[in-house]
C-alpha cells in the first residue's frame, strides 16, 4: 500500500511538474522549438537543394579522403541506390535529424567533457548521470519532449540529443586524463602556460579520443533519430513507422536498406577520421 502511495505521489508531482511548465514557460519552449525547427530545416534544404548525384559525389569524395577509393564509390553507389528506391528526400531528412542532433550535443559534451577531465569530482558527479540516460530506455524522452514541445523534428532533436551527448562527454574526459605525466611536466619545465599546454600537449593526445566520441555521438543519434519517426521527425523511422501501420512489408525492407547504407557510410567515415588522428604526426 506504501510503495502505491509513494507511486502514485511521484507520478503526480512529475505530471504537476510538465503541466506547470506548459503552463508558465509557453514562450521558452515555443522559441527552442523555433530555434531546433530552424537548424534542421537550414540542414536540410543544404541537403536536398542540390540533385542528389552531387551530394553523393560530396560523401563519396569524403569517403574516399577518410577511408579508401573503393568505399568512396561505394558509398556514393550506396546514396544513389536510396534515391533509386525513391527513399531520398527521406534519406537526407534523416542525414539531416543526425547531423543537427549531432551538433548539438557535441556543442555540450565536449566542452563539459574538458572540464569534467580536468576536474575529477565533476567527472564523479557526472557519471551517474550519464549512466541513468545510457540506461533508461531511448523512447522515454520522447514523452516529456513531446509535452513540452510537442510534436515534430524538434521534438525528436532534443530527444536525440539527450541519448546522444553521454558517449562524446565520457571519451572527451577520458582523453584529457590520458595525457602521460612526463609529458605535462616537459611543457612545465620549458615554461608553458596552461593555454599552451593545452592547446599543444593535452588536446593532440585526447583527440583521437575525442573523435572516437564523436562516432560513437553519431551512432547514438542515429539510432535514436529512427525512433524518433513515432513523433513526426520524418525520414526513414518515420517511413519505417508509416509502413507497420499499414503492413507494406516492401517500402519497410526498403526503408530499413536505406538505414544500414547511412549508418554505414556515416561510420566508416568518422571512423577513417578517428584513425588519422591516431597517426603519428
Amino acid at each position: 500500500m506504501n510503495q502505491q502511495y509513494l507511486t502514485n505521489a511521484i507520478d503526480e508531482a512529475i505530471d504537476n511538474g510538465l503541466t506547470w511548465l506548459n503552463d508558465n514557460a509557453t514562450d521558452l519552449f515555443d522559441a527552442f522549438r523555433a530555434v531546433l525547427d530552424g537548424l534542421y530545416k537550414a540542414i536540410e534544404w543544404v541537403l536536398l537543394a542540390p540533385p542528389f548525384y552531387v551530394v553523393a559525389l560530396i560523401v563519396g569524395v569524403l569517403g574516399w579522403r577518410a577511408v579508401s577509393l573503393r568505399f568512396g564509390i561505394a558509398a556514393a553507389l550506396g546514396l544513389t541506390f536510396c534515391a533509386v528506391m525513391g527513399l531520398w528526400p527521406a534519406t537526407m531528412e534523416t542525414l539531416a535529424l543526425v547531423i543537427a542532433a549531432t551538433v548539438l550535443a557535441l556543442l555540450v559534451a565536449i566542452p563539459l567533457g574538458i572540464v569534467a577531465g580536468f576536474n575529477p569530482r565533476l567527472n564523479g558527479a557526472l557519471m551517474p548521470v550519464l549512466d541513468m540516460i545510457q540506461t533508461l530506455p531511448p523512447y522515454i524522452y520522447l514523452l516529456p519532449a513531446v509535452a513540452l514541445i510537442g510534436f515534430g523534428p524538434a521534438t525528436a532533436l532534443a530527444a536525440t540529443v539527450i541519448v546522444a551527448i553521454p558517449p562524446a562527454l565520457r571519451l572527451t574526459a577520458h582523453g584529457i586524463r590520458l595525457t602521460p605525466l612526463n609529458f605535462l611536466e616537459l611543457g612545465q619545465a620549458s615554461g608553458s602556460s596552461s593555454t599552451q599546454m593545452f592547446v599543444k600537449i593535452r588536446l593532440p593526445f585526447a583527440m583521437p579520443s575525442i573523435m572516437a566520441g564523436v562516432n560513437q555521438c553519431l551512432m547514438m543519434a542515429f539510432g535514436m533519430v529512427v525512433i524518433a519517426g513515432i513523433v513526426g521527425s520524418g525520414g526513414l523511422g518515420a517511413t519505417i513507422y508509416d509502413a507497420i501501420r499499414t503492413l507494406d512489408i516492401g517500402k519497410s525492407i526498403d526503408a530499413a536498406i536505406a538505414i544500414v547504407i547511412l549508418t554505414m557510410i556515416l561510420d566508416r567515415i568518422t571512423e577513417g577520421a578517428v584513425k588519422d588522428e591516431r597517426k603519428p604526426g
